[in-house]
Order: structure tokens, then sequence, then C-alpha cells
């Protein structure tokens, strides 16, 4: 093969530039052109994002829209599992004639250990509590002392499962229930008359006038609430009898 230098020589370099330079035009230029930026990348990636937030927000608008988060029939849930419903007074009242149940059949022990035990620290706190501010506090003691009065009476030292607080509703007073380790046991002293209240004074001369009276004191005892879903405790009075007292009057002939 020849090749002739002369004056085509100059023309066969322009053909060959315009050859390679119209190759890179239909190749190379194209495909940078068609890649996108930087710029363009990060705002089609921002759009993206922005569209399935809004989509996220607009089921949720939906479902607000037709659920009804509290419906009027809607009842809280008991914390502790199924919880029976306690008449307002209970079966023990039925065979005493007193304001307190010494035995009850029917006592949820289960259900106030649960509680004990989800609430510990909080029930220890009010317990401590009880036991360091209530006047004539008598837990811990095992045996009576012999006490004469002006008029004869009886002298307890009980442990109720039941009893009326101050606003005659019947309470489930939390006794003889262990949680951890500790035994939740609340005694109060008792004293009731022997003898009809009102009636004169054995012990007083007949010279003056008595009657016999019966006193009450007030006791703070831990209760269980089962109705009270947040926490099932509190601390609340109770009037017991406490002593039975004489009244002297007037002396006469």
């Amino acid at each position: 093969m020849k090749f002739y230098f002369g004056r085509n020589h100059h023309n066969l370099n322009i053909s060959l530039d315009e050859t390679i330079s119209s190759r890179l035009e239909r190749k190379v230029i194209p495909s940078i052109a068609e890649t996108p930026s930087v710029e363009e990348k990060f705002s089609s990636i921002f759009f993206s994002i922005m569209s399935i937030k809004f989509m996220i927000f607009a089921s949720l608008m939906v479902i607000g829209v037709f659920s009804d988060p509290e419906p009027s029939n809607y009842k809280a849930p008991p914390a502790y599992g199924s919880q029976p419903k306690y008449p307002e007074i209970p079966n023990c009242a039925k065979n005493t004639t007193k304001s307190w149940c010494l035995e009850d059949s029917e006592y949820p022990q289960h259900e106030v250990q649960q509680a004990l035990d989800q609430h510990y620290q909080a029930v220890v706190a009010f317990y401590k509590d009880k036991l360091a501010n209530t006047e004539n506090s008598v837990d811990g003691l095992a045996k009576l002392n012999d006490e004469v009065y002006l008029c004869p009476s009886s002298t307890d030292y009980v442990r109720p499962f039941r009893a009326i607080n101050v606003d005659g509703k019947w309470r489930t007073i939390v006794n003889g229930v262990e949680s951890y380790g500790i035994k939740y046991t609340q005694t109060a002293r008792i004293e009731e008359c022997d003898v009809v209240v009102g009636t004169t004074c054995p012990l007083v001369p007949s010279c003056y006038e008595s009657k016999c009276v019966q006193k009450n004191i007030f006791h703070r005892f831990l209760v269980y609430n089962p109705q009270d879903y947040t926490f099932p405790f509190a601390i609340e009075k109770f009037k017991l009898p406490g002593s039975c007292g004489c009244v002297v009057g007037a002396f006469h002939l």
C-alpha cells in the first residue's frame, strides 16, 4: 500500500481529525451530558424522602379519623390480671355484728400478694410510715397485761381482714400477706364493755351518779382497693372500740 504526501497530506489530517471528533461527539460527549450532577442526585433523594414522609403522615391521619381512641364504653383493664368483683358488704359481715371481720374465707390473698410484689417499694414506704405515725400501735405484741377499770371490759389484740372505715365503707385490710420476705401484719388493741352501755358503774359508790360508756379510738390501716388500677393501696382511718369508761356525775344522798 502506498501513501502519497503532498498537497493531499493536509487534507488527510483534517479528515482524520474530523472522524475522531465526530466519534467523540457521538460516544463520549453524550455520556457525560447524560450523567446527573451531585445537586441533581441530592434533589432527587430529598424529594423521595419527603414523598415517603407525606404518605406516612396521610396514612396516620386516615387511621386517626376512622378510629375511636377512647370509646364511651371503654373500661381500663385490671393491672394484675382478671379481678373478681367485690361486693360492697363482704360475706364475712353476715356472721358478725361488729364493724370488722377477723375471719374471711373470701379474702383476696393472691390478688393482694400480686399487687404487693408489683408495688413493693412504694408499699414498704407506706407501711413504715403507718407504723411510725400511728399512735398506740401494738404491732409486735404477743400477750395481754392485766388491766382493771371502773367498768368491766374485755381487751383483745386483733388483726382484722376487713373493716368499716370512717366513711362507712368496707375495706380490705392488708393482713397476713407476705411479699419479698416481708409479712404484712396490722394489729389493733380493742376494748369493749362487758356491761350494757349506760348502766351504773359497779365499782363506783351508789351515792354518785355514774354510767358506763364505750369509748372509741381511731386506727390507721394499710388497705387494698382493687378498683384503683394505678396504685391499689392507701392508708385509711378506722374507728374501733378503745376503752370502757365510767362517767361520774353529781353526789347525792
